[in-house]
C-alpha cells in the first residue's frame, strides 16, 4: 500500500492541475474488454497530462473499488469539454489509486490512455495549457481591480454590517416578543384563576346569606307564633332559639370573612387588570417595532434569493457555506426560487431560470438530473427523481399563471407526459421515485396530485384529470390507510415524514380531505405532537436562542436528538393558515383563531433563526439556515449541510411563502 502512494505521488507530479472540474463518465471492462464489469457511472478530473488523466469518484461501489485496487479492468471514458459538442471517448489502464474518504468511498484514480484519438488528445492540451497561459494575465487584471475592489469593499462593508445589525435587531425583538407574550400569558392566566376565585366566592357568600335569611325566616316565623298564642318560653324552647342565633352568627361571620376575601382578590384583580395592561401596552409596542423590521428583513430575504443567480446560467446555488456542494443547484430549490421570484414580480429572474431548463440543460430520457452547477450548468449529480422534475413543471405553471405567460408551458407539459409514462407502468396508478429506482413517496405522489391538478385546471386536458384521480386513489390506498399514523412515509413504510403532512394539507385541502375521511384537524394535531420541538439554536455569532418548530421526523425516532427544519416549519405555518382560512371561510370562529394563533406562533420562532449572508456575495441579507445542526441525519436517507451559517435556499423561500401565506401547491389568484 506504501508503495502505491509513492507510485500515486511520483505518477501525480506529471499531471497538470486545473482551475475547473471536467465531468467524466466512465465504466469497467475486463483486461480483454470483452466483458463490461460496471454500468456507466460519474467521476470528475481535475489533472490532465498527455498520457492520462487524475480522476476523482465520489461514493464508489465496494466491490468496485477492490477491482480498481487490484487493477483487474480498464476503463472505457468518455470526457466531457467545452470546447467539444461531444464527449471524447478514450480508453485506459489504471496506473495508481488512492482512498481520499473512507465513509464516502472516495476515490483518485490515476489513469494511462490505451486508446485516445490524438488530435482530440491535443486539443484536450492546447485547452489545458491556454488556460494556465491566461492564468498570468488574470492576476495582472486582478491587481488593477484591486484598488477599486478596496473602495468597492469598503462601501460593501458598510452594507453589510447595516444588513448585519438588521438581522441582529429582528432576532432581539423576536425575542423580547415572545418573553412579553409568554408574560402577558401568565399574567392572563393569573388573572382568570383570580376571577374564577371571585366567582367562587360570590357563589358562597350567596349560599350563606340564602342560609342566614332562611334561619331569620325561621326565628321570626317562630317569634310571631309565641306572641300570638302569649305561650311562655321553656328550658328547651330557649336552648333552641339560642342555637338559632348562634347560627345566624357563625353565617355572618363567615360573610364577612368572605367578603373580606373577595374584597383582598379584587384588590389583586385590579393590580394584575394594570400589568395586564401595561403588558399590552408593551407588546404592542414590540409587535409594531418588530413589524416594521420584520417587512425590511423579508425584503432583504428577497433580495438574498436575487444575488446569488448567476448571470450565466441563471441558476441559483443551494447552500451557500458548505464547500462540498457549493455551485450545486438542485432543481427543487430552483422551483421555490422561481416562485419566490414570481410571487415579487420579478418575472425576469424568473425566467432566466425556466430558459436554462427550457433551453440548456441536459436530461435522459426527457427527465432533469437533480443538480447542476450554477456555474455551466453542468449535471451536478447524474440521479434523476420524480418530485425535483414535478416541481419544476409546478413552478411553471405557477409562473404561467401570474405572469400571463404561456412560453414555458410546453416544458411543463413534457415533464408531465415522463411521469405519467412511470404511472402507467404502475398497475396502481402510482409514481416512483423515478425511473431506476423502485421505491414510491408519498411525498412524490402529493407533488404529483398537485401538479396534475394544476396542468387540469389550466389545460383542460382530460388526461391530467384521470393522472390526478389516479393518484389520489394510490394515496388513499397506500398512505391513509393507517388509523394509528394518518399517513405514511411512503408504500408500505409508517415511519413518520412532516412534510407529508403539511403538504397533505397543502396539495389536497382540508375540504377534500373530509370527503376521503380524512381529518385534517387530527393530521396537524398528530405532526405536532410528534414532530414539534424545542431547541436551543447557537446562531453563527455564538449567541444561544430557543427555538420551538418541526423536525424532520417524530422526535422520539431519533437517536440524534431534536432539530428544528425551517423548511419544514415553515410548511407547517403553511398548513396551519390554509386550515384558518377554511374555517374562517366556513364562520368557525373558534377554530379560525385557534389556527392563526398557531401561524403567529411558528412564524415568531421561524424569525429567531434568521441569520445573516456569510458570503461577500450575499452583503449580510438575511437567510434562513437548513436546520438548527450541520451534518445531522435527518432520518430520511439524507443529512443536513455542514456550516452552522450555511444559508439555504429551500428555508428562505419556504420562510418567505409563509410570511405571505402564498401556498405553492395550490394555483391561487
Amino acid at each position: 500500500m506504501g508503495k502505491d502512494k509513492d507510485h500515486a505521488v511520483s505518477e501525480q507530479r506529471r499531471y497538470l492541475r486545473l482551475d475547473l472540474v471536467f465531468p467524466v463518465q466512465f465504466r469497467l471492462v475486463s483486461q480483454d474488454g470483452k466483458e463490461f464489469l460496471s454500468e456507466w457511472l460519474q467521476g470528475f478530473t481535475k489533472d490532465i497530462s498527455n498520457g492520462g488523466i487524475g480522476l476523482m469518484v465520489n461514493n464508489l461501489n465496494p466491490d468496485l473499488a477492490q477491482i480498481i485496487k487490484n487493477k483487474q479492468a480498464k476503463l472505457l471514458l468518455d470526457i466531457e469539454m467545452p470546447v467539444t459538442k461531444n464527449p471524447i471517448p478514450a480508453e485506459a489502464r489504471i496506473a495508481w489509486w488512492r482512498e481520499v474518504s473512507v465513509v464516502k468511498h472516495k476515490y483518485f484514480i490515476g489513469l494511462s490512455y490505451e486508446q485516445i484519438n490524438p488530435a482530440q488528445n491535443n486539443m484536450i492540451m492546447r485547452y489545458v495549457i491556454a488556460r494556465r497561459v491566461f492564468l498570468p494575465v488574470i492576476a495582472t487584471l486582478i491587481i488593477i481591480l484591486a484598488s477599486w475592489l478596496v473602495i468597492n469593499s469598503l462601501i460593501n462593508l458598510k452594507l453589510i454590517e447595516g444588513n448585519k445589525r438588521l438581522v441582529s435587531q429582528l432576532v432581539k425583538f423576536a425575542e423580547e416578543t415572545t418573553l412579553a407574550k409568554e408574560k402577558l400569558k401568565e399574567i392572563s392566566q393569573d388573572r382568570e384563576n383570580l376571577q374564577v376565585s371571585i366567582r367562587n366566592l360570590q357563589f358562597n357568600i350567596k349560599e350563606a346569606e340564602e342560609q342566614r335569611a332562611r334561619l331569620e325566616e325561621k326565628v321570626r316565623f317562630e317569634t310571631r307564633g309565641r306572641l300570638e298564642a302569649k305561650a311562655r318560653l321553656d328550658e328547651k324552647t330557649k336552648q333552641q332559639d339560642l342555637g338559632l342565633a348562634q347560627r345566624i352568627n357563625e353565617y355572618n361571620a363567615a360573610i364577612k370573612s368572605l367578603s373580606e376575601e373577595k374584597n383582598s382578590l379584587q384588590k389583586q384583580l385590579s393590580v394584575l387588570r394594570g400589568k395586564e395592561h401595561t403588558a399590552t401596552q408593551e407588546l404592542i409596542r414590540l409587535d409594531t417595532k418588530k413589524n416594521i423590521l420584520e417587512k425590511a428583513s423579508f425584503d432583504k430575504m428577497s433580495l438574498w434569493l436575487k444575488v446569488h443567480q448567476n448571470p450565466r446560467t441563471g441558476l441559483v446555488m443551494s447552500f451557500e457555506g458548505d464547500g462540498e456542494i457549493a455551485q450545486w443547484a438542485f432543481i427543487y430549490d430552483q422551483a421555490l426560487v422561481i416562485q419566490a421570484y414570481t410571487i415579487s414580480g420579478d418575472y425576469e429572474r424568473a425566467r432566466k431560470i425556466l430558459d436554462f431548463f427550457d433551453r440548456k440543460a441536459k436530461t435522459i430520457d426527457g427527465r432533469f438530473f437533480n443538480a447542476y452547477y450554477t456555474n455551466d450548468g453542468e449535471p451536478a449529480e447524474y440521479v434523476v427523481h420524480s418530485g425535483p422534475n414535478i416541481w419544476l413543471g409546478i413552478a411553471v405553471i405557477q409562473y404561467s399563471q401570474k405572469a400571463k405567460d404561456s412560453r414555458y408551458m410546453k416544458l411543463a407539459e413534457g415533464i408531465a407526459q415522463s411521469i405519467i409514462h412511470l404511472q402507467n407502468q404502475d398497475k396502481e396508478g402510482g409514481i416512483r421515485g423515478g425511473p431506476n429506482v423502485s421505491w414510491y413517496a408519498t411525498e412524490h405522489n402529493l407533488d404529483a396530485y398537485s401538479f396534475f391538478n394544476m396542468l387540469y385546471k389550466t389545460t383542460g386536458k382530460q388526461q391530467y384529470q384521470q393522472a390526478r384521480d389516479k393518484v389520489l386513489n394510490w394515496l388513499v390506498r397506500n398512505s391513509y390507510d393507517k388509523m394509528d399514523v394518518p399517513i405514511k412515509r411512503s408504500k408500505g413504510d409508517s415511519t413518520i415524514a412532516t412534510d407529508t403532512y403539511a403538504w397533505s394539507i397543502a396539495a389536497i385541502g382540508p375540504e377534500k380531505l373530509k370527503q376521503l375521511d380524512m381529518n385534517p384537524d387530527k393530521i396537524l394535531e398528530f405532526a405536532e405532537e410528534n414532530c414539534a420541538i424545542e431547541v436551543v439554536y447557537q446562531r453563527p455569532d455564538g449567541q444561544n436562542v430557543k427555538v420551538k418548530g418541526f423536525d424532520f421526523a417524530a422526535k422520539r425516532h431519533i437517536a440524534r436528538g431534536g432539530v428544528v427544519s425551517p423548511e419544514w416549519t415553515a410548511q407547517m405555518v403553511l398548513a396551519f393558515k390554509i386550515m384558518a382560512d377554511y374555517y374562517s371561510k366556513e364562520k368557525i370562529s373558534e377554530k379560525t383563531r385557534f389556527y392563526n394563533n398557531k401561524v403567529n406562533e411558528y412564524l415568531a420562532e421561524l424569525i429567531k433563526m434568521v441569520i445573516s449572508s456569510p458570503s461577500p456575495t450575499g452583503q449580510g441579507e438575511g437567510c434562513l439556515p437548513y436546520a438548527t445542526q450541520d451534518s445531522i441525519d435527518t432520518g430520511h436517507g439524507w443529512s443536513t449541510p455542514k456550516g452552522r451559517s450555511t444559508g439555504s435556499v429551500a428555508g428562505t423561500a419556504y420562510t418567505l411563502f409563509a410570511y405571505n401565506g402564498y401556498n405553492p401547491l395550490e394555483l391561487q389568484e
